[in-house]
């Protein structure tokens, strides 16, 4: 649709019929804001200027700043704090390209959970409903894709923020290796592991995103020959539910119908070494807000509080040598994935529980929904989520990732595998 008022129009009406939806999905939205943007878009278009997104609408993360608005990170903590003084690098450049920016998204508190809870703003179902969780911490950047209001959501990738409720709702997510995005001007919570990406309905949807958010990252055409791709041993897919089970199973059956060779690869070291993740993060989200933690007490989630006061347990050394290890543990999986086009995985360990399940057993639930994700982190590699075909009334989602600085590869890869694989896009 070129006609951006009349879209925006559309999606702002859509937006209304979500009821209290609204405030569980967005932390604000300003329709008169966003007309206003459309119809400057509509004049630099009117003027000859050619931008690639025209057209498309991106719902922003409370992460990253946008030039008059607070960073509130999903917290009240930080929910009168100045509005930033200038735009992410990112926002700058998707409204350099055309993109009309559609509300700043909710999420868990400081994008420290893999639920998607948030007891300040109220936590929003999956797109699939049956009360069940959004996925975190990009819950609100998902759903404003699933429910058709916006083309993409741009989210932060920390443990998988992106890929988890991507998958909880049926959308392609992207995790890229970190230096392949700009983070200045996107609010922190683990300098070593924080990323940028894109969550949307279709592929080429993220690979158009990319292309403006990478700086220019195209996808590198396939190889024109049977992929060889690494199917997880001991990582992965070690104590998945059935659900996941079963859907990971009939993806690998498609593939190697399809021609391509699925070969079995030993990755038994990087469970062993995912709680690096733990003291990493922890211990950069205690230097970010040790000051607050006081106050954190009254006004924070107490589940994220929790998380971060671990770091309290830990000493500088412990934080050094989980960094040295991290370093042996990337090395070690940049050096087994030689001579494997791609990893595939499940994207989640379990299938999506309902929100109360998640509140009633918070810490269980939250370690099995990061799992699989979070090993990519730990290795900085690049990732695809992609929808999966499946007997269930949920999708499935398949992992398809590559090691650190893979991306053109990754994103041209997932390009030639979406079609054996590609879920239907149920109710879009």
């Amino acid at each position: 649709m070129n006609d951006i008022i009349a879209k925006a129009k559309e999606a702002i009406a859509k937006v209304e019929g979500l009821g209290d939806e609204t405030g569980r999905i967005f932390t604000a939205f300003d329709p008169d804001r966003i007309l206003a943007d459309a119809s400057a878009l509509e004049a630099r278009r009117n003027a000859g200027e050619e931008m690639p997104l025209y057209g498309m609408l991106i719902s922003i993360k409370d992460l990253f700043d946008e030039e008059g608005r607070v960073t509130s990170a999903g917290s009240k903590l930080l929910k009168n704090a100045p509005p930033a003084d200038k735009d992410a690098t990112v926002v700058a450049r998707l409204k350099a390209a055309g993109a009309l920016c559609f509300g700043r998204t909710s999420m868990s508190e400081f994008a420290y959970s893999g639920v998607g809870l948030n007891p300040h703003y109220g936590t929003p179902e999956s797109f699939f409903g049956a009360s069940r969780i959004p996925g975190g911490s990009s819950s609100g950047a998902a759903l404003t894709v699933a429910h058709g209001l916006c083309d993409a959501g741009l989210g932060t990738d920390t443990g998988g923020s992106v890929r988890i409720p991507a998958a909880v709702n049926g959308l392609y997510g992207y995790k890229p290796s970190q230096a392949v995005v700009s983070r200045e001007g996107v609010h922190p919570l683990s300098d070593v592991l924080d990323s940028v990406g894109p969550l949307c309905a279709d592929l080429e949807g993220v690979l158009l995103f990319m292309r403006v958010l990478g700086d220019g990252l195209e996808p590198r055409p396939a190889p024109n020959r049977p992929l060889r791709l690494a199917v997880p041993v001991n990582a992965f897919v070690n104590d998945i539910d059935a659900f996941t089970r079963d859907h990971f199973k009939h993806t690998c059956d498609q593939l190697r119908q399809a021609g391509h060779d699925l070969a079995e690869l030993d990755l038994g070291f990087l469970p062993e070494a995912l709680g690096l993740n733990r003291i990493i993060i922890a211990s950069e989200a205690h230097a970010l807000y040790r000051d607050h933690l006081d106050e954190l007490e009254s006004v924070g989630d107490p589940r994220v509080l929790k998380r971060i006061r671990f770091a309290e347990t830990l000493s500088a050394a412990d934080l050094e040598n989980a960094l040295q290890q991290r370093a042996q543990v990337v090395r070690r999986f940049t050096d087994v994935m030689k001579g494997c086009d791609a990893l595939i995985a499940p994207t989640l360990a379990i299938e999506p529980p309902t929100i109360a399940e998640a509140n009633e057993n918070f810490d269980a639930v939250n370690a099995m929904m990061l799992r699989n994700c979070s090993l990519i982190n730990l290795v900085d590699g690049c990732a695809m989520a992609m929808p999966t075909k499946g007997n269930g009334a949920l999708p499935g989602s398949l992992m398809l990732a590559g090691r650190n600085g893979d991306d053109a590869h990754i994103l041209g890869l997932a390009r030639a595998l979406d079609e054996v694989v590609a879920a239907d896009h149920v109710g879009r």
